[in-house]
Order: structure tokens, then C-alpha cells, then sequence
């Protein structure tokens, strides 16, 4: 049996418009990426990224967006996203633009690049900051960003086996 290597992708949907973050699905913005593959790359393009194309992972809050493919066709998907200009929901149209962030071989990679971007931005926040208020909260925010939960699960494991 072979096993078929993935590339993931992470993006990033940036937009002016604040309701565009709200309103993006994973079913909009995968018809987003395979229109704009079928434009750039035509049919054999389309064909080749259809695969295993799928939207893994999407957060509406933060715009952050993760998107499977073959390990062979990942170029093409990378050369497309930039001609993505809007995302269509609800019979609306939402002018945005994807921004490619990461792209590793496993969605835990791409976990781990989440979150030093994301550290990474809260200390940009954080030098712009005007109140002590703010300032408290970002803090709060940047010692929260970590993988901890899953370490915790996996210590409370080994706890109850000892048990027993």
C-alpha cells in the first residue's frame, strides 16, 4: 500500500471589510481556491490539485485558513492563491485576498508556525500599546499561547495508569 505525502498550506484571509471574517465557510473559500486554480492553471491544473484538496481547518475569528493538497501539485496551489481576490457567501461578494503563511508536511508544523506568529504579533501589539489596561491583557494573551493542553492530557495518562 502506498502512502500519499500532503503538503499543508496556511493562510491567512486578509480583508478590509470586518464582515467578510464572519461570514467566510470552509465551502466558500475551498470554490474561492479551486476557481482561482482552474483560472491560472486551467483544466490539468484543476485536475491535479482536486485530488486531495481540502480545507482542513478554518478559523473565522482569526482568518487563519489550512488547506491540504498532494505533495506533487502544492506549487500550483501556492501559485494560485494570490489571484483569489473575493470570497462569495450568502450571494455576497467579499473583496479579500488570501496571504500564504506556512507550509509544512504535517498540520502539527503548522501548528507550531501558528503560534510563534502569533506570539510574534502580540508583541508588535504590545510595544503599540497606550493604557496599562491593554497592556495587561495582551501580556495575558502572549502566556497563554502555547501547546500545553495536549502535554497536560498525556501527563494526566500516565497518572491513572500508575494507579491502577
Amino acid at each position: 500500500m502506498v502512502r500519499f505525502k500532503n503538503r499543508y498550506v496556511l493562510c491567512e484571509v486578509v480583508s478590509e471589510d470586518a464582515r467578510c471574517r464572519q461570514c467566510i465557510e470552509d465551502r466558500t473559500v475551498g470554490l474561492a481556491v479551486r476557481d482561482a486554480i482552474g483560472r491560472v492553471h486551467g483544466d490539468y491544473g484543476l485536475a491535479c490539485c482536486s485530488i486531495s484538496f481540502t480545507v482542513k481547518y478554518l478559523n473565522a475569528y482569526t482568518g487563519t485558513v489550512l488547506l491540504r493538497c498532494r505533495k506533487d501539485s502544492y506549487r500550483l496551489l501556492c501559485s494560485a492563491l494570490p489571484f483569489v481576490r473575493h470570497l462569495e457567501s450568502r450571494g455576497q461578494r467579499y473583496p479579500c485576498a488570501l496571504r500564504t503563511l506556512h507550509i509544512g508536511g504535517t498540520i502539527r508544523t503548522c501548528q507550531k508556525f501558528l503560534i510563534r506568529y502569533n506570539q510574534e504579533q502580540l508583541l508588535m501589539l504590545l510595544q503599540n500599546c497606550t493604557n496599562e489596561e491593554e497592556r495587561r491583557c495582551i501580556q495575558k494573551s502572549l502566556l497563554s499561547c502555547s501547546l500545553t493542553e495536549e502535554q497536560s492530557q498525556s501527563g494526566d495518562e500516565e497518572d491513572d495508569g500508575s494507579t491502577e
